[in-house]
């Protein structure tokens, strides 16, 4: 007969050690992914901001009183607003741009009109595919918002 060879030069010791070893390497590979990717649209305050919502949609409905309309283009990289409808509005906009799902992309300006009447926006960043586009007037009265498909020679209408 021969020798027995050492457990550790057989196949099936091995065998049996990494299977276990691979689901060990790869829940830590999980649990770092999840670390890094944390979920950045769960608030904080949600409450808070629950109740916040009401107050929001009272300034919406007055802005739809007010007939407020303004046209949404992208041109040559630039975002265009101009109004259509309402009161002539001159003061300034505090517009907000909220990526769905990137946070990290969200941007707001405060526009003032230029010599044509036009409210213009360069971003740093291309933008283009969805976002939740708000306008607002200077002293908060009214709020218009909207999910827009933003892309390049759209235009889209906020009312």
């Amino acid at each position: 007969m021969s020798e027995q060879q050492a457990w550790y030069k057989q196949f099936w010791p091995w065998f049996l050690i990494i299977l276990p070893l691979c689901a060990v390497v790869a829940s830590l590979a999980t649990f770092k992914i999840a670390l890094d990717n944390s979920d950045s649209l769960v608030a904080e305050e949600y409450y808070k901001k629950g109740k916040a919502i009401n107050m929001d949609l009272s300034k919406i409905q007055y802005a739809r009183q007010l007939g407020m309309q303004f046209l949404v283009t992208v041109k040559d990289g630039s975002i265009t607003l101009e109004q259509h409808g309402g009161p002539a509005y001159a003061a300034a906009l505090d517009t907000h741009f909220y990526h769905p799902t990137i946070a990290e992309r969200d941007f707001d300006k405060m526009l003032t009109q230029d010599a044509s009447g036009l409210y213009r926006i360069s971003p740093e960043k291309e933008i283009s595919g969805f976002w939740e586009v708000r306008i607002e007037s200077f002293d908060g009265k009214w709020r218009l918002q909207k999910r827009l498909e933003l892309a390049e020679g759209k235009e889209h209408w906020l009312n």
